[in-house]
């Protein structure tokens, strides 16, 4: 599909089972909220060819997904101006009879470098001591979120 033939800004269209295009402000909530169930997940992206994971903490600020993670592996960098996907889960949660279900969600859209502002800075809460030996030094990014997959299993 080219660009010319995407829906008008601020809709929403089925782009496969699980899988929504957005095109303009996320206007469905769900997705984007269950983020706020969960501190951590994992960003993807590929750094000089090779696909990598990293753990992040995220938070939600304006329909936005603020990250946080270490910058001793340069890879914020790797992420800036690039598309990535971030995904979180509540997989280690255990499924109880009383109806509790298992969800992912994944956003897809660009990255960016960003200094958030002191306000923001306390959504994250307290920040590691250390990563891999090494004193944790802050990076932000914000990702846009361009295509948004949900799956749940329903218990």
């Amino acid at each position: 599909m080219s660009f010319d033939e995407l829906p008008a800004t601020g809709t929403i269209r089925r782009a496969a089972t699980g899988t929504m295009l957005r095109t303009g402000p996320v206007r469905r909530a769900e997705p984007i909220e269950l983020l706020r169930r969960v501190l951590y997940g994992r960003l993807a992206t590929s750094m000089r060819a090779l696909p990598f994971l990293t753990v992040a903490r995220h938070v939600v600020c304006d329909g936005r997904i603020l990250l946080r993670m270490h910058s001793g592996f340069g890879h914020h960098e790797a992420c800036d101006g690039s598309v990535v996907a971030y995904g979180a889960d509540n997989y280690n949660d255990t499924a109880s009879g009383d109806g509790g279900d298992l969800w992912s969600v994944q956003f897809t859209g660009p990255a960016e470098i960003v200094h958030p502002c002191p306000e923001q800075e306390r959504l994250f809460g307290a920040a590691p001591v250390s990563v891999n030996g090494e004193p944790f030094a802050p990076a932000y990014l914000r990702v846009d979120p361009h295509f948004v997959t949900e799956h749940t299993l329903t218990f």
